[in-house]
């Protein structure tokens, strides 16, 4: 049985990092939590990279919840932290010279690259059996797909597409504007936590985190809230605990992902998945929609699978919802057959 207090966490070390931007991130570290151990064979690791906004903690539910295909330790369990969201390298954590506004640009790019440095000095450049994320974990587990496509044994990208979307795009483009428009957030320069716009980003990223028919239908409170007020309440609470920039510079990583290439005549491609892979998309997810989903598993040869759910985006999160969470199990369990 796996229990929180076996993980362990650690650091590993990047050095001055280039990036695709063509900067250079300075003593760039990426912070990682693991559990369990490589086997010889080198055939059980997984990867599971974190979302937006989440610490390497959050993503426990789907390894250590006793109905999870992971929770009998067999498996070596490799949780890397996104840049920018507070463990690894971030704006609220790095040197001087690159702090706060001063952070340099990142993509999923760099944070798959820093990950694949991470298994083959750590893990024996061991080929994970599984990669899977949710959200923008899940943006990572397929842009694995693309830039290591012989070194991912299976896939499963939960509520994520394989880029940003226009309609997507739009709203990181609101949200983003409801933070900076603060006055007291002095362009990334703040020198107090900008929380009249910390407050106003909150309260617009809660409308397109679920569905219209779970405000409708006072969904929210199998999530534990009586009232919308309430909900909304716990949204702000967890955003004035968060740093403006690096909730922003998370925010245009996720903007800029694409994971398509540009191929004869300028048509846009994505490679052919060289394992077996799953899209499961929320069937009410307001941003990674279902459709966009669709398109991208269609290009990819990979199986569609949605989640049948009017929770939105939230309904693939680690451990949220039960139903949801038991589709996700049965998923994780046939990809690792």
């Amino acid at each position: 049985m796996i229990s929180i207090e076996k993980w362990q966490e650690y650091e590993f070390d990047l050095g001055n990092f280039p990036l695709q931007s063509g900067e250079v991130l300075s003593n760039g570290k990426l912070h990682y939590h693991q559990f369990g151990a490589l086997n010889a064979p080198k055939s059980n690791l997984i990867l599971m990279p974190t979302y937006y906004g989440g610490c390497g903690i959050d993503n426990y539910p789907w390894v250590d919840d006793p109905s999870s295909p992971l929770h009998g330790g067999d498996y070596c369990v490799i949780i890397p932290c996104m840049f920018g969201a507070g463990e690894s390298s971030s704006p609220s954590n790095t040197g001087v010279a690159q702090a706060g506004a001063d952070f340099p640009t990142l993509s999923l790019v760099d944070n798959v690259r820093a990950q694949r440095e991470l298994i083959k000095c750590r893990f024996a450049d061991a080929i994970p059996c599984l990669v899977m994320g949710w959200s923008m974990g899940g943006m990572q587990a397929l842009q694995w797909a693309q830039l290591y496509p012989e070194r991912v044994g299976s896939l499963l990208a939960i509520c994520a597409t394989a880029k940003c979307y226009p309609h997507n795009r739009v709203f990181l483009d609101g949200v983003a504007s409801a933070l900076m428009a603060d006055a007291e957030f002095a362009d990334g320069h703040y020198t107090a936590a900008p929380e009249r716009g910390l407050t106003a980003f909150a309260k617009v990223y809660a409308g397109w985190a679920y569905s219209q028919a779970f405000f409708r239908d006072a969904l929210y409170r199998e999530l534990g809230f009586e009232s919308i007020d309430e909900l909304l309440s716990f949204w702000v609470e967890d955003h004035l605990n968060q740093d403006a920039n690096n909730l922003l510079v998370q925010l245009n990583t996720w903007r800029n992902t694409d994971s398509t290439s540009i191929g004869h005549a300028g048509e846009v491609t994505l490679q052919k998945l060289r394992c077996p892979g799953v899209l499961m998309p929320s069937s009410s997810d307001l941003y990674f929609t279902a459709a966009d989903a669709a398109r991208d598993a269609a290009k990819l040869g990979a199986q569609l699978k949605i989640l049948e759910s009017d929770f939105g985006h939230i309904a693939g999160g680690p451990g949220r919802l039960a139903d949801e969470t038991q589709e996700i199990f049965k998923t994780m369990e046939v990809l690792l057959q």
